[in-house]
């Protein structure tokens, strides 16, 4: 055994953890079915939403971490439950009217809103299988019309037929008593409507594999379980996929853990094995909601990947996946510089080191290094000061603080600055506010801008620093305008000078006066990106009122 594999079944990574859980389920034997099958499943009643994404993402992470310490084959399936009726209109979908006529058809009989497709779950399907493909995953598809309809599904249904009794039992235990006297595991579809009925039976045969129920309309229809004539509810078709595959591992939200129980119970009864689980919390919208892909509050991925890279909302999607996180724009900049820190970090990590880098998991072996020698949160500010309504606007300060630097041979870093410029036209430039600095603010700036105009008096505020703070002899640093270092250690030190207690707040009024936020860059750094000519005329135009006039 490797020592990558050895550090491997030892890490406390989350996706190792899982994997682990699955080398035991087979520590005896291997799988007759010859591989270890992951499935997600997925509701296409709307637009895919970023959650979906997250449960292939997170999927796929431990599928990755299972095979660095097995040798059993795996597969990943995703399953759309594209049979399921239309209950009611998505709200962020075109042609609404026109689809009310079509509730409680399957989605994949409902015409399509967007006129691109067979019908509206066709569409759907598409834009998951997009999704998903954008970002690299591998995986098989399963739609549930094919899967019923071609029979694959028979074998299970007419044991669910011979075993229902069994299965309602398990069933009914979880209703409320008004819904028992309703209920079935299957849904049939109407031979003429095509709409799925939520209706009693009134006889199963499991000689004959059918059933018999009345329709809305008091008629007697009598249908076989199989080829696409009836499909499960929700509950039992869990159970029933996991028995039908061999299903071996499958997460889900939260909204799922306490069904759990009943997804196990009927899988073991139609004969299959339950699999391992894994419960991850919800994304919540920006005001605490769970976002919704019928409602479409939250982000869509494409407008992640407006504003971010595609690992950016990878390493998202990795950080603690068994707690609620809000899912909105105000995330993307820390989830960008902090995905970059740890590509910085990987480098010169052990392997047990590696294996907890969340990169890792996101890119398996094959890790890149980090070509951003300019944070997100700096490109933000750039933006922000020249005004840039282009990406090329930013490059002239980058150039000047990376001379080595290019879109060519830094396209991270590139699409970056693109990504920087829209997010401030859309999310930063409306939220500015700027102020003018009160009089003990307005001191404070009025020094800086001396001391970098003029680098004896850059070392006279350090050494008037060093000496409040009992330290007159220390030594003064070299005058050198190009340093971040440097030029922090003169922010700080007018700070100090000024008797700014905490010392955030000066930090603070320098970003609210001349950025027009609480919060901004390390302004040493900033100096050294935006330069020095240019950071003073900013200060002169924050002194004189200008920026917030």
């Amino acid at each position: 055994m490797s020592d990558l594999r050895d550090a491997a079944m030892k890490s406390k990574a989350w996706p190792f953890q899982e994997a682990m859980a699955l080398v035991k389920r087979y520590e005896k034997a291997p799988p007759e079915k010859g591989y270890v099958l992951f499935e997600t499943g997925y509701g296409p009643s709307g637009l895919p939403h970023i959650g979906t994404f997250g449960e292939v993402l997170r999927t796929t992470m431990i599928r990755r971490a299972f095979e660095v310490i097995s040798d059993i084959p795996t597969k990943l399936v995703c399953f759309s439950d594209d049979l399921d009726g239309m209950r009611k209109v998505p709200g962020n979908v075109p042609n609404r009217e026109e689809l009310a006529e079509h509730l409680h058809k399957p989605l994949t009989s409902v015409p399509d809103p967007f006129g691109t497709h067979e019908s509206f779950g066709h569409h759907n399907n598409a834009m998951l299988r997009r999704f998903l493909d954008t970002f690299g995953f591998q995986y098989d598809f399963i739609s549930a019309r094919d899967f019923y309809r071609e029979g694959r599904f028979d074998e299970v249904l007419l044991r669910a037929a011979e075993r229902y009794d069994d299965i309602m039992k398990v069933m009914l235990k979880s209703l409320r008593e008004e819904r028992q006297g309703t209920y079935s595991i299957f849904l049939p579809i109407h031979p003429e409507t095509g709409r799925v009925l939520y209706v009693p039976m009134k006889h199963v045969d499991a000689r004959e594999g059918t059933v018999t129920f009345d329709d809305e309309d008091g008629r007697e229809w009598t249908l076989p379980v199989t080829g696409g004539n009836v499909k499960l509810q929700w509950k039992p078709d869990f159970g029933a996929r996991w028995a039908a595959l061999g299903v071996d591992f499958e997460m889900y939200g939260k909204e799922h853990a306490t069904n759990t129980a009943i997804y196990d119970r009927i899988c073991e009864i139609l004969g299959g094995r339950k699999p391992n689980h894994f419960s991850y919390e919800l994304f919540l919208d920006e005001n605490g909601q769970k976002i919704s892909k019928s409602s479409g509050n939250g982000i869509s991925i494409d407008e992640w990947l407006t504003y971010a890279s595609t690992e950016s909302l990878s390493y998202f999607m990795y950080l603690k996946p068994q707690t609620a996180k809000r899912l909105y724009f105000d995330v993307i900049p820390k989830m960008v510089d902090e995905y970059h820190q740890q590509l910085r970090a990987y480098a010169t990590q052990d392997d047990a080191a590696r294996l907890a880098n969340p990169v890792f998991h996101i890119h398996g072996h094959n890790v890149p290094a980090s070509d951003m020698v300019v944070p997100f949160a700096m490109l933000l500010n750039l933006a922000s000061v020249s005004g840039a309504e282009h990406k090329e606007a930013l490059w002239g300060f980058i150039r000047r603080y990376a001379p080595d630097a290019a879109p060519e041979t830094h396209p991270g870093l590139d699409a970056a600055a693109g990504h920087a410029v829209r997010y401030f036209q859309d999310f930063v430039k409306p939220q500015r506010v700027f102020r003018a600095p009160d009089a003990k603010e307005r001191a404070a700036m009025e020094d800086l801008v001396r001391a970098l105009r003029d680098g004896d008096a850059a070392l006279d505020l350090i050494a008037r620093k060093n000496a409040a703070a009992g330290k007159p002899d220390e030594a003064l640093p070299e005058v050198d305008w190009h340093s971040d270092e440097f030029l922090q250690s003169v922010v700080f030190a007018v700070g100090k000078v000024h008797g700014f207690e905490p010392l955030r707040d000066w930090f603070k009024a320098l970003y609210e006066v001349l950025l027009g936020a609480s919060e901004g860059p390390r302004f040493g750094g900033f100096i050294a990106l935006y330069g020095m000519d240019e950071t003073v005329a900013l200060i002169e135009r924050g002194l004189t009122g200008e920026l917030a006039a």
